[in-house]
């Protein structure tokens, strides 16, 4: 029979998507086994079975539809109608995953997982798993997963939290969000879903090698081994394959089936009547012990990793043919005219009209509107909510928890004298968490130590370990623990110890917190404020692990919101901001403590006391892109910085002023990203002369974010120059002042600006 795919074929010549097409067919027609007296609805499909006849019918429609979801998508990728080839054929064992756990049961899905959804589509009325996911495989602006913006497995009424391309960066996140589902009881917080819930997370076999899913496995078992409940279902997919490196024979379970606090359980994915007890035992194994629990599903891989695969190319006809006659689906039509449910016409039929009804969806989908404005594309990525954000920001209505948080109206910390930096974060951070119930602190050394700079000293004794708690020393956990617990509706505020840590586990804010809203249509959320020890200038102290400068990293994930404050009432009303963004638009939020102005009390002489500052009434916050200046007439020279550069700048200018005669105004940005454009340029416009003070590296820093927003707006500065880091890591002792850029630089600049006129 000519079929949409062997048309389609005969374009591309001949390929292994129209061999495993026609060899179900035939497979079918040429079945001569012996069939028993069909069960009834509740029996066995097959004798000794777990699975009931009436669970066979509909496991084998979504393994079905989920074949043709990814035949249909090779013949209209070459159309230009379908955006996504990489398919879910061989693994359609996943789909009693589905059928076993609750569409409840949050859910982190690589990209095989095709019969998974197709089977979740169950659990609900009225939804249709073809028609949503040929709209996905379309990038139409309609897509209920991701409004176009990327073919994902993803579903908000599902609790399945869409993935782009995963590797293994998703498996922190699904175990923090086992543990948040836990942690909920013990803040007597109200879950979005039911106390019993487990997380799933499905991955392939060469992907359990990643450090990320080695990190998520053993914060799991380091979590259990402490009795902590943490009902993480880990699906190894295992198709012996990873593109094109093959797993060593036994490798999954030789490595986990023997792990402690891990609890192994195998089951074959290749097989519905016999893996359908084993993929059970696993299911109700965690979510009855609340354990960490390994299924290694035995699963194939046919078609290739995707369409641009060709597999002829470089593995032996022997292998692929191999692979093919172990295709799930032949199985399970084994099954079908063996248990006497089906006729081999039943079984044709049902796969054929799965194939017109996945290709009739597809072309409806391609009619249906794709995103065609930047506007679009960008709707979701940074939500912002100004009036909203301002209002929650300065809601006070939590008087007597503060006053039994800090022992009475007198100790209130806006009625005691100014404080330096650290003890104003510190009172922040009291008050922060007595204003959320729903707020939880947690890093390395966070709780009874206080931080290694005694920044969280208190907050352990006053809030008890359900809400400030240490963590294991493992970056890449903290922040999958923090998008956990925003996934659960928590206000995580997770504490990266130095900022040169933060780049162990960057992937998880740019890749997977940061991106959750955009690929989601901002239908899920994962809020947090990143409390990140920062910046340079400690005297030398510790090197470039704990003089690391390069924000860059920050400043290049989109979505991001980064702050970073130089005094201590600037941090409170900032920190007030960042929750409030976190709570209202559910964004993700980066706060940069600079460590060298932790403890600084004095400005220009020993004992003056003046970088010491009032703690902001409740009432008071900061809005996003607010910047300070400092002696706002003055026009002669205008400095740009932030952090450490501020109370730099303002010695500077002293000397300035008295060597040049000039009034300087110095602009504490305060805002690393988004940069405030607009405020940026306003305070160029009048400027003579300009400085930009960036004590990150010469070429990645702030500083060409501010040099270019002044350029593009056309202000007509006669002069402008940057006082920027070097190139280099930070060195121990004195030679760290070296690489870093100083007052007498700045002093320099301005003189080589005078020359200019």
């Amino acid at each position: 029979m000519s079929t949409p795919l062997a048309i389609g074929a005969r374009h591309k010549g001949f390929n292994r998507a129209e061999i495993v097409d026609q060899n179900f067919l035939e497979f079918v027609q040429l079945w001569q086994g012996r069939a028993h007296s069909a069960p009834r609805d509740d029996e066995p499909v097959l004798p000794g079975s777990a699975l009931d006849a009436h669970g066979f019918r509909e496991l084998f429609e979504s393994q079905i539809i989920s074949r043709h979801l990814d035949l249909m998508a090779r013949v209209l990728r070459v159309q230009n109608k379908v955006f996504y080839t990489i398919g879910s054929s061989g693994h359609e064992g996943n789909a009693m995953v589905a059928r076993l756990t609750r569409h409840t049961d949050p859910a982190f899905l690589h990209y095989r997982s095709g019969a998974f959804m197709a089977e979740r589509f169950r659990k609900l009325p009225g939804m249709d798993p073809v028609a949503d996911s040929a709209l996905s495989f379309a990038a139409s602006r309609d897509d209920p997963a991701s409004g176009g913006r990327h073919k994902v497995w993803g579903s908000k009424p599902l609790w399945v939290l869409p993935q782009t391309s995963t590797i293994a960066s998703h498996l922190p996140k699904a175990l923090g969000t086992a543990v948040a589902i836990e942690q909920a009881r013990r803040i007597g917080h109200t879950l979005p879903i039911p106390a019993d819930s487990i997380s799933i997370c499905s991955f392939g076999d060469a992907s359990s090698n990643h450090a990320s899913a080695q990190t998520a496995f053993n914060a799991a078992a380091w979590t259990a081994y402490q009795k902590l409940p943490a009902p993480v279902l880990f699906v190894c997919e295992d198709n012996g394959i990873g593109i094109s490196v093959k797993t060593p024979g036994g490798w999954i379970a030789n490595n986990f089936q023997s792990r402690a606090d891990l609890d192994y359980f195998f089951a074959d994915g290749l097989d519905l009547a016999a893996g359908y007890i084993q993929v059970l035992r696993a299911v109700q194994h965690c979510r009855g012990s609340r354990r960490p629990t390994f299924l290694h599903l035995k699963t194939t891989r046919v078609m290739g990793h995707a369409g641009t695969d060709f597999e002829i190319e470089w593995r032996s006809i022997e292998d692929l043919m191999a692979v093919e006659a172990s295709d799930p689906l032949l199985r399970s039509a084994g099954i079908a005219l063996e248990s006497g449910l089906y006729a081999k016409g039943e079984v044709l039929n049902l796969y054929e009209v799965a194939r017109m009804r996945c290709f009739a969806a597809a072309e409806t989908a391609d009619k249906r509107p794709r995103l065609t404005t930047l506007a679009e594309v960008l709707q979701p990525l940074a939500p912002y909510s100004p009036a909203a954000v301002r209002t929650e920001a300065e809601r006070a209505d939590y008087a007597d928890r503060r006053l039994a948080v800090f022992g009475g109206a007198a100790k209130l910390p806006e009625n005691l004298p100014p404080r330096h930096l650290a003890i104003q974060i510190n009172q922040a951070l009291h008050d922060l968490l007595a204003k959320y119930p729903q707020a939880l602190l947690f890093g390395e050394d966070v709780a009874q130590k206080g931080g290694v700079y005694t920044v969280t000293k208190g907050l352990n004794k006053t809030f008890k370990g359900s809400r400030v708690f240490n963590t294991l020393l493992d970056e890449t956990m903290i922040l999958g623990l923090a998008q956990g617990y925003g996934n659960m509706g928590m206000l995580p505020l997770p504490e990266i110890q130095y900022l040169a840590y933060f780049h162990n586990a960057c992937d998880q804010i740019r890749g997977e917190a940061a991106s959750l809203q955009f690929f989601s249509n901002d239908q899920y959320r994962n809020p947090m404020v990143m409390r990140v020890a920062a910046l340079g200038y400690q005297k030398g102290f510790g090197g470039h692990f704990h003089n690391d400068n390069s924000i860059t990293a920050l400043r290049d994930i989109p979505g991001l919101v980064v702050g970073c404050a130089s005094r201590g009432d600037d941090a409170a009303a900032m920190l007030r901001t960042l929750m409030a963004l976190a709570k209202i638009d559910g964004r993700v939020c980066a706060f940069l403590e600079p460590i060298a102005l932790y403890m600084t009390k004095d400005l220009y002489e020993a004992g003056d006391g003046r970088w010491q500052f009032e703690y902001p009434a409740p009432t008071e916050s900061m809005l996003l892109g607010e910047g300070r200046v400092y002696n706002e007439a003055a026009n002669d020279l205008v400095v740009f910085t932030f952090g450490n550069g501020v109370p730099m700048a303002l010695r500077a200018a002293r000397a300035i002023e008295k060597e040049q005669g000039w009034k300087v105004r110095v602009v504490d940005l305060r805002w690393l990203v988004p940069l405030n454009d607009a405020f940026i340029a306003a305070q160029a416009n009048s400027a003579r002369r300009i400085l930009v003070l960036d004590e990150g590296r010469k070429s990645a820093g702030v500083g060409e974010g501010v040099i270019t927003a002044i350029v593009e707006a056309g202000c007509g500065a006669t002069a402008m120059k940057r006082v920027v880091g070097a190139d280099t890591f930070t060195p121990l002792a004195g030679a760290a002042l070296l690489v870093l850029p100083g007052e007498t630089e700045i002093v320099a600049a301005a003189r080589e600006l005078a020359a200019k006129g």
